[in-house]
């Protein structure tokens, strides 16, 4: 069971890792709403306008966001890497993807002019960028350099 560190009185919580839609985590010791648990899905998440300050802003630790569009054949090359990276990072790490041309807002946001771009994000900031098809081990180093620096 992952560990949630309340953000209203810094309590330790224990919850469960897979949340469940009629249950809402609170803190053992103040009842405050406690934050959503980064699952380390297997998948990349699916980012929107609408949740990209939930599902990777408000995300402690490392996310690496795919900015990508169907059309794209170089994005299309890329999403193999994406599932496998979201396989391999068991909670170490989080990967979402992002289509700018469903999602424009999140795109002008950080500028992304090239796809695909990967953007890699440590404690909701916006740490490093990647432009371009890269191969597997060049993005899994730029992930772990985020998260070998301290907070």
């Amino acid at each position: 069971m992952p560990i949630v560190t309340c953000e209203k009185c810094g309590s330790k919580n224990r919850v469960d890792a897979i949340p469940q839609a009629d249950r809402i985590a609170k803190c053992g010791k103040c009842s405050a709403t406690l934050p959503a648990v980064a699952t380390g899905s297997d998948k990349p998440v699916t980012v929107t306008d609408q949740s990209f300050s939930r599902e990777v802003l408000s995300t402690p630790g490392v996310v690496l966001l795919d900015c990508w569009a169907p059309w794209c054949g170089p994005c299309r090359m890329i999403g193999p890497i994406m599932e496998q990276l979201a396989a391999e990072a068991q909670g170490r790490y989080r990967v979402a993807k992002l289509n700018v041309d469903d999602n424009p807002r999140t795109a002008s946001q950080f500028q992304i002019q090239s796809i695909p771009t990967m953007l890699i994000f440590k404690d909701g900031k916006l740490a490093d960028r990647l432009i371009g098809a890269q191969p597997k081990p060049a993005i899994a180093a730029r992930l772990l350099v985020q998260l070998a620096a301290k907070r």
